[in-house]
């Protein structure tokens, strides 16, 4: 039996990879309640400022909903499912980390939803995306019409939400689903560490603040946010690491952050 999700560090940054790769690694029941339980770890250690969310193989970074296991469940069985999603994997957008999405190959319904939980997104060139619900007699129901009309636009949501046609690589960073693409599967997650790494080995506090007023931008109208802006400036101006970098640059060196 696999681990469902298998963690591993590398300094401030943990790395989390599905691992069902004979159900191309699908969210089941135990999957899901796994990934709530690895959130809340990571949420309370200051430490992590990355977490990079990837897939075992190169075939999928995650099919969606673990489809055999749906059938057996009742209609009320799949509404606790919905709400599992919501209370176990937002965790990804709400931290005070970053949080990347390595998509790997397909993602597909519930996976797609999966990546677009999270802030930032990579794909290996052969990758694909798709919300087929709507052709399954449903909708996507993990917060994918809402966080893909955010990302996307409105029109561009229907297109992909309506029609359930599947995007590659491509067409997903024109459209602005995906933030690049990685040279190779191969090289998805070295890229993705490359890519990363101003943040990783960047000031803590900077980098939290920013975070937090970029997502703040999602729902306060501008004037609340320019508010929100400037406190979470003024909370990187009190700090040490702010003096340190300033020092650091009259003395002609790389910073020492310490997130103080």
């Amino acid at each position: 039996m696999s681990e469902l999700v298998r963690v591993e560090r590398r300094a401030a940054v943990a790395i989390l990879t599905l691992d069902r790769p004979e159900r191309m690694n699908a969210l089941s029941w135990a999957t899901v309640q796994r990934m709530g339980e690895i959130g809340r770890e990571l949420a309370s250690d200051p430490s992590v400022l990355v977490v990079i969310l990837t897939g075992t193989g190169e075939k999928a970074f995650c099919a969606g909903a673990d489809l055999k296991e749906r059938q057996g469940m009742s209609r009320s069985q799949v509404r606790e499912m919905l709400s599992a999603y919501r209370s176990e994997l937002t965790w990804l957008e709400q931290s005070e980390f970053v949080s990347v999405a390595a998509i790997n190959g397909v993602a597909l319904g519930g996976g797609l939803e999966l990546a677009l939980t999270c802030d930032l997104r990579i794909a290996a060139p052969l990758a694909s995306f798709g919300l087929p619900e709507t052709g399954l007699g449903i909708i996507p129901g993990a917060g994918g019409t809402q966080r893909m009309a955010r990302l996307l636009g409105e029109s561009r949501a229907l297109d992909l939400v309506l029609t359930g046609r599947r995007i590659d690589s491509s067409e997903a960073l024109t459209l602005g689903l995906v933030n690049r693409i990685a040279p190779s599967a191969e090289e998805l997650l070295e890229s993705t560490l490359k890519w990363l790494e101003p943040v990783a080995g960047g000031a803590p506090i900077a980098q939290r603040a920013a975070l937090s007023a970029v997502r703040a931008a999602r729902r306060l109208p501008l004037e609340q946010g320019l508010d929100f802006e400037r406190a979470a400036y003024d909370r990187c101006l009190d700090s040490a690491d702010r003096d340190e970098a300033l020092l650091a640059l009259s003395e002609k060196r790389k910073p020492r952050f310490l997130g103080k």
